[in-house]
């Protein structure tokens, strides 16, 4: 009997020491939170980079990536990363409400190509309109990756920009989306992109603009067949990250996150003119039209984007300094 009695306290003893190393080897859980649907280049973004950091920290971290607004709509998950009740989020300019120059990642007409806008995101530009944000948000912002640029599509053929005229266009519900709109003589039908075939298919919207990716992923081209190569804005997401978690991450693991962000910012990138691409391959074998705007159609285009820029000169206090930055990378 003691013999017995000495053996299990000795097991118990192994058990009180082993129990911290077990504890120590738990994987810490990061929940990232989008809003795009699988395939699409938000959520392809999301998973390179929790493979990333997986590799790089030898499976340290458990990374979940929760797209197609799982965890709620942009608002509700961007306010859960600020408090810390997730770790991670993707989103755009949804931010600029927390901090008003994170609007210019989406300046119209502000880009010549990907290449001159990958520039700028990974120069001055991106650095003077992230400069102050981590401190007023809460967040750190870890990469920019695009979307693709947003071109319209409308259910009858366009040929100039007066053709673009009156017309009911969805917008998203964002002020410099509907200055654009009226800069253009647009209706501009502030609504939720689910909600765009329904609203073509009742009459409600003429059309809308977007990225590629949207216009392939709900087939809007089936219902507004003329897609418009107007290229006005160049849609921009981001990586952020709760500035808590990260800053008390220990440098080697910051180290890898940071490294992660900008790999799959980078994968993004280079996938972006290929996303395009197949794109326009889908639209046309799926019925759509593609037209190319001419010259005096692209600088009417110019210069409506250019009459959104007075948004930014009364609310960002940089924001010639940022618009100046971008000319550099042309």
């Amino acid at each position: 009997m003691k013999r017995r009695i000495l053996l299990l306290s000795a097991l118990a003893l192994l058990g009180a020491s082993t129990m911290p190393a077990f504890a120590a080897e738990k994987k810490i859980v990061v929940k990232i939170a989008g809003m795009k649907p699988e395939g699409e280049p938000e959520t392809i973004g999301m998973k390179l980079f929790a493979k990333y950091v997986m590799e790089g920290t030898k499976g340290k971290y458990d990374v979940r990536v929760f797209p197609n607004s799982q965890l709620g709509k942009e608002d509700a998950y961007i306010a859960q990363t600020r408090k810390g009740i997730i770790q991670m989020c993707a989103t755009g300019t949804q931010t600029s409400s927390l901090f008003p120059a994170m609007a210019m990642l989406e300046t119209p007409m502000l880009y010549d190509s990907l290449e001159h806008a990958h520039k700028a995101m990974n120069g001055e530009t991106f650095k003077l309109i992230n400069k102050g944000f981590a401190e007023k948000s809460g967040l750190t912002m870890l990469n920019a990756f695009p979307l693709g640029f947003r071109h319209f599509y409308t259910k009858k053929p366009i040929s100039s920009v007066n053709d673009l005229k009156g017309l009911r266009m969805r917008v998203p519900n964002i002020p410099l989306y509907l200055e654009f709109a009226k800069q253009l003589g647009q209706s501009g039908q502030p609504m939720p992109f689910a909600e765009v075939p329904a609203a073509l298919d009742q009459g409600t919207i003429d059309g809308g603009d977007s990225p590629f990716s949207d216009i392939v992923a709900l087939k809007m081209y089936e219902i507004a067949p003329n897609i418009t190569l107007s290229g006005h804005i160049l849609v921009i997401h981001s990586l952020y990250i709760n500035n808590d978690f990260y800053n008390k991450l220990p440098p080697e693991d910051r180290k890898v996150f940071d490294d992660a962000a900008k790999r799959s910012a980078e994968d993004v990138w280079k996938m972006a003119a290929d996303v395009e691409k197949k794109a326009v391959e889908e639209i046309t074998k799926g019925g759509g039209k593609i037209v190319t705007p001419n010259a005096e159609f692209k600088a009417a285009l110019k210069k409506a984007g250019e009459g959104t820029w007075k948004l930014f000169y009364d609310t960002v206090p940089n924001a010639k300094e940022i618009l100046e930055s971008v000319k550099q990378y042309q």
